[in-house]
């Protein structure tokens, strides 16, 4: 299952160092507009302690988590819409994202050109352009889905601890210290005092795209955090799985990641008699744990 945040923003608020730090994906950085022309993508895992402390209970082989993909889509101008700054083509791959993160520059840099006078006004300029494409896509087709309507996570760029920070920026991140910080080791950011916050976005994300984990063990060799919409019944998680566990679902075993960390094991848990058995109906709730039977 391939989920896509979209980061969107204006030339030079620092859309590209974010992608950089949260991926550790190299790409073009420079204070200028259009430093990006075709969008990067880059996979990104979900921080989860639940699947952490399963990895340190159940000792798997190989541990693989959930994860987001982040779209670095190049800066918009106003007048995108209208093609301005090949904005047509940037709005474009907007449509192919499940969610919006709308980064705003919330500091000032006499080196680096800025578009705007505010993070508000920058909000404006951005969902005026995407409404203008939608209305222009509507009027080809009534019913193709709405850039406006996407979930969206509205995050600021600010620099160091600065007091001024306008009330629409209710999560703040210093991109460039972020990715400064990716490149350190542990021991480095603990020396240093330094907390990353991307830990904080990348749930913020999973939020807005209302996302549940569940989990497989698969021959008590492979742990897998799986990431669903809230409300996905059993036959369709099974499908994120494999596609068998879909088209020939017969009943799923699951227990809630408490219980079977309080078991120890699979075997324990189905001894204590905390395993158990759900038909097609039943909703995955976040933090199950579940074997699908076909």
């Amino acid at each position: 299952m391939s989920l896509k945040i979209g980061i969107v923003g204006l030339p030079n608020v620092g859309k590209s160092t974010l992608f950089a730090a949260l991926t550790k994906i190299s790409v073009p950085i420079a204070p200028y507009p259009f430093t990006t022309i075709e969008p990067h993508v880059g996979v990104v895992a979900m921080p989860d302690e639940r699947l952490e402390k399963l990895r340190e209970l159940l000792k798997p082989e190989r541990t693989v988590p959930a994860t987001i993909e982040f779209v670095d889509i190049a800066g918009l101008v106003k007048g995108a819409a209208e093609g301005q700054g090949l904005g047509n083509q940037f709005l474009a791959n907007i449509y192919g994202v499940d969610a919006i993160l709308f980064l705003l520059r919330a500091f000032g840099d006499p080196n680096i050109p800025t578009l705007s006078a505010s993070p508000e006004e920058e909000l404006a300029v951005l969902r005026e352009e995407l409404g203008k494409k939608d209305e222009e896509v509507l009027e080809r087709n009534p019913s193709s889905p709405q850039l406006l309507e996407k979930p969206t996570i509205l995050v600021c760029n600010i620099r160091g601890e600065d007091s001024s920070i306008p009330p629409i920026c209710k999560l703040t991140i210093d991109c460039k210290l972020e990715l400064e910080m990716s490149e350190m080791k542990p021991e480095e950011l603990q020396e240093l005092e330094l907390r990353p916050q991307l830990r904080e976005l990348i749930k913020a994300a999973y939020h807005a795209l209302d996302l549940i984990t569940f989990y497989t063990i698969k021959g008590g060799k492979e742990l897998h955090a799986w990431p669903i919409k809230r409300g996905t019944n059993a036959p369709q998680a099974g499908g994120v799985v494999h596609s068998d566990f879909h088209a020939k679902f017969i009943r799923a075993e699951v227990i809630p990641y408490e219980k079977l960390t309080a078991a120890g094991s699979w075997l324990d848990a189905r001894e204590l008699g905390w395993i158990r058995t759900e038909g097609r109906d039943y909703a995955v709730a976040d933090g199950d744990v579940i074997e699908f039977k076909v």
